[in-house]
């Protein structure tokens, strides 16, 4: 599995409806290419978003970041929307789980 953790910041002057419709196309883009596993995003009480895409492979989520609409849509975020951003990106990352029994 290859793990990419997207954090950023908006910019207060955003088109809020713009940027949501491009992220849902994105997303859904995203579902279709080979070796998607999921994505899951959550805001934080400050406003950062922590986004979490899974990859079956770095293959995988390093051709995601090839497709010409993905590339568009990441040169729009850095010129329209996002205030900064950190990405971090792990192969085969150590997982721990736990299942409650009840």
């Amino acid at each position: 599995m290859y793990l990419v953790v997207f954090r950023n910041r908006k910019r207060a002057d955003i088109d809020q409806a713009a940027y949501a419709a491009e992220a849902d196309r994105m997303e859904a883009m995203a579902s279709q290419q080979p070796g998607y596993i999921s994505f899951k995003g959550y805001v934080s009480d400050d406003g950062e978003v922590v986004a979490l895409s899974e990859w079956a492979s770095e293959e995988a989520a390093r051709n995601w970041g090839r497709v010409a609409e993905h590339r568009a849509a990441q040169a729009r975020g850095r010129e329209a929307y996002y205030a900064d951003y950190t990405l971090f990106a792990c192969d085969n990352p150590r997982i721990h789980r736990f299942t409650s029994q009840d």
